[in-house]
């Protein structure tokens, strides 16, 4: 048999085959799916009622999309990669848990994680200790969230918080053990503490404004490291507390209205430049039996006195245009808020 007949004989065993089902299973296949949006409707008019099952069924590039309600269920995110998970506005949005489960929202969990998660737009209730659990994730957005609760997080990395409303936990508001996070732009109020950097976390802390605390409004202990830059730390037992062997690097923030500015511990490493005080009980303490004045701490840069907030009595602290606290060193003004009339500009343009 010749070579051109034996390679007609191949070929048309391939199509014989195709024909017998090979080929059609290899056409069942398709091409891949794009990106889809699966909707959340508690009444039914979406692809799922239940959160996990959504979830559940999401694959890579898709969204979750909830729809407006109440929902008492707990939703875990796991073993995912690339998925959203989006409320119909934070106002519109409730995700308040159940009754077995602590903590309404939770991105990964032991051993699983998740990776390149965006979270935003509805409200999550504190449920038995606390409300958010990150755990073994990365890459991890959180954006336009209310937190009522705690938001807690163990070794999770690249995690971006951002414009996100986090109140009225009986212990901290957020909390960080071994992980690296940036928080920019948030609310963090009514807490016990405001914002806990623990064990070997590196976090930066971004234009936030942590206020009515029961005690500091930050604290930073153990190995972590912390970066604390542009924030308005107000109205809290203490702005914030140095502790451990921590290390970190604080600049450009207005620490007014608290009983005591900054508590130091002498294993800590602690560099501070251009920040504003304003408080009643000191500026600067040093840790001991009981604390202790420690004036020589303060940084030659640092500016005492009052910021002139244009109404803290109501929250409202924003700087007026007469404060002393623009143009210091690099920053066009210190804390986490512009100026009154720049704020009215910036919501204009918008």
């Amino acid at each position: 048999m010749s070579f051109c007949m034996k390679q007609l004989m191949s070929l048309s065993l391939i199509a014989v085959l195709g024909l017998s089902g090979f080929g059609l299973l290899w056409a069942d296949e398709g091409p891949p799916m794009g990106p889809r949006t699966l909707v959340v409707a508690l009444d039914g008019t979406g692809d799922f009622v239940s959160l996990q099952e959504a979830v559940d069924a999401a694959k890579k590039g898709d969204t979750v999309f909830v729809k407006a309600g109440e929902y008492h269920q707990d939703v875990t995110i796991h073993s995912k990669e690339k998925i959203k998970f989006v409320g119909a506005g934070v106002n519109q949005v409730t995700i308040a848990g159940r009754d077995i489960v602590v903590g309404a929202l939770h991105v990964g969990k032991w051993p699983y994680g998740a990776t390149d998660i965006e979270i935003s737009d509805m409200t999550i209730n504190d449920h038995g200790g606390h409300a958010v659990g990150l755990f073994n994730g990365q890459g991890l957005v959180l954006r336009r969230l209310k937190i009522n609760g705690m938001l807690f997080s163990q070794q999770v990395h690249d995690v971006r918080i951002e414009d996100c409303d986090i109140g009225g936990s009986e212990t901290t508001g957020a909390q960080f053990a071994d992980s690296e996070a940036v928080m920019i732009g948030n609310i963090i109020h009514d807490n016990d503490h405001g914002v806990s950097i623990a064990g070997k976390s590196t976090v930066r802390l971004e234009r936030n404004v942590i206020t009515r605390s029961l005690f500091e409004a930050v604290v930073v202990s153990g190995l972590a490291h912390a970066v604390i830059v542009s924030n308005t730390l107000v109205k809290n037992g203490g702005g914030a507390a140095f502790l451990g062997q921590s290390q970190s690097d604080v600049s450009g923030n207005v620490v007014g209205l608290n009983r005591v500015g900054f508590l130091i511990a002498p294993s800590s490493r602690t560099t501070t430049s251009f920040n504003a005080f304003f408080n009643t009980e000191g500026d600067y303490l040093r840790v001991g039996e009981p604390n202790q004045p420690a004036p020589e701490l303060k940084a030659q840069s640092d500016i005492t006195g009052d910021p002139y907030f244009v109404d803290p009595l109501h929250d409202d602290f924003r700087l007026r245009l007469d404060t002393p606290l623009l143009k210091i060193g690099q920053f066009p003004y210190l804390g986490a808020l512009a100026p009154a009339a720049t704020s009215a500009r910036r919501s204009t343009d918008k």
